[in-house]
């Protein structure tokens, strides 16, 4: 009997590693969606997962579905208005000439949209505006610039609450109160966002030495769909922040608010909607509902449970080394199977475990930050490099894996001293 459980188990597990694997490598050059969805649909084909509870792993993504659409329908708009050239001329005239100038503004700018909008609206948002930056400065090659686009997507997430949805997943219920968050996470954020700087520019510093920066870029005009955009763009930060204080999910409010800026636009337009709606990369959702199924399945077979237990038994016994252990392994597994699943995993551990609050945190910030490491580690890595392919940039996995070996690790060692510093 016992072999015979075992057996789907491990038919279920390597189903799900295969299609993990074929996200992160995308073999044939097939999109990451097909291989999350050709593994959800293995599953349910091979009998491993009902039909129904497929569903419900893919019903348990709806706010993540809504919060992309609404971040991508604004992202969208926002390109098409002229907003991001508007706001690329301003920041290449702040530059002055200089490309170290320019790094270091877009890594501020980068840290403040990640803190307030969230790392999938860095990805989703940032980039295409620095790209726009970067063609108006006449930079020869972009890639220090929308590397600090995936990086701080990521060091900057777990500031506040909204930074990163997976904060909401690993605390749920137990969310600490905005004072004790800060308390807790404001030395580790403020200690990953510098040493992820620090690396970044001495990594780039070669690239940044041999650019030129153009110095006669000629401000642009906003147009005023170009300014509903903007607005739009800046009320959805409070409106997230205000969701996040009351508790709410964020997924719906951002819907609203990036359909309702779309609807402005578009009306002021008289038209434009088809535009819109080709250009939006609607290939993320497939994706993210491939993954939600994926860890439904390992649900199913007792992981998660045998997960629980585990943590429960160190956390109590060795709290602290607990807390170093589970954020490095849970960092490290964001690269194997991405962010999403593993934060989902760690979340339903943590909360079935009852761990201590810096256990939980040790974990949370090896869910947010250990995604740094790999170029499918986060849900906003993959966006950010859907982003840039638009722009007819491409990043490899052992290019980003290169970079990513010299910028987690230390950025990761220094946010866990200082959570259990605090």
């Amino acid at each position: 009997m016992g072999a015979l459980t075992l057996t789907p188990n491990i038919a279920t597990w390597a189903i799900a590693a295969l299609a993990t694997l074929g996200v992160i490598l995308r073999p044939f050059a097939w999109p990451e969606a097909i291989w999350a969805v050709l593994g959800a649909g293995a599953l349910v084909a091979l009998g491993l997962l009902a039909p129904a509870t497929a569903w419900d792993g893919v019903l348990k993504g709806t706010d993540v579905y809504l919060f992309l659409v609404g971040m991508m329908l604004m992202s969208e708009v926002a390109r098409k208005e002229g907003l991001f050239d508007w706001l690329a001329s301003i920041a290449v005239r702040a530059a002055k000439g200089s490309a170290t100038r320019l790094f270091t503004l877009v890594y501020l700018v980068g840290t403040v949209v990640t803190v307030f909008l969230s790392n999938d609206a860095c990805a989703v948002v940032l980039t295409p505006a620095v790209y726009a930056a970067t063609k108006a400065a006449k930079v020869e090659n972009p890639l220090p610039y929308l590397f600090i686009c995936a990086f701080i997507a990521n060091a900057a997430s777990f500031v506040l609450p909204i930074s990163n949805p997976a904060n909401l997943v690993v605390f749920a219920e137990h969310m600490p109160p905005l004072v004790r968050w800060l308390g807790l996470f404001a030395l580790p954020s403020l200690l990953a966002i510098a040493t992820t700087y620090a690396v970044l520019r001495l990594t780039q510093a070669k690239t940044l030495r041999g650019q030129e920066v153009a110095t006669d870029v000629e401000a642009q005009p906003l147009s005023r769909t170009g300014l509903v955009a903007g607005i739009g763009i800046v009320a959805t930060g409070g409106v997230l922040i205000a969701a996040s204080a009351l508790g709410l999910d964020l997924g719906l409010p951002t819907f609203v608010a990036g359909l309702a800026t779309t609807i402005v636009v578009l009306l002021l337009k008289r038209g434009g909607l088809v535009e819109v709606a080709k250009d939006v990369s609607w290939s993320v959702l497939p994706l993210v509902a491939g993954l939600f199924v994926l860890v439904e399945a390992l649900e199913k077979t007792g992981v998660l449970a045998m997960l629980a237990d585990l943590l429960k038994g160190y956390a109590h016994a060795a709290p602290e080394a607990t807390a170093w252990g589970a954020g490095g392994l849970v960092a490290v597994l964001c690269n194997l199977v991405n962010n999403l699943p593993a934060g989902l995993i760690a979340g339903a551990a943590v909360q079935a475990a009852h761990v201590p609050e810096k256990v939980a945190g040790a974990i949370l910030i090896g869910v947010d930050l250990g995604p740094n490491l790999s170029v499918t580690g986060s849900l906003a890595t993959i966006l950010w490099l859907t982003a840039i392919r638009r722009e007819g940039q491409d990043v490899g996995a052992w290019t980003f894996l290169k970079l990513g070996l010299l910028v987690m690790p230390p950025a990761l060692a220094l946010a866990l001293a200082g959570l259990l510093l605090v």
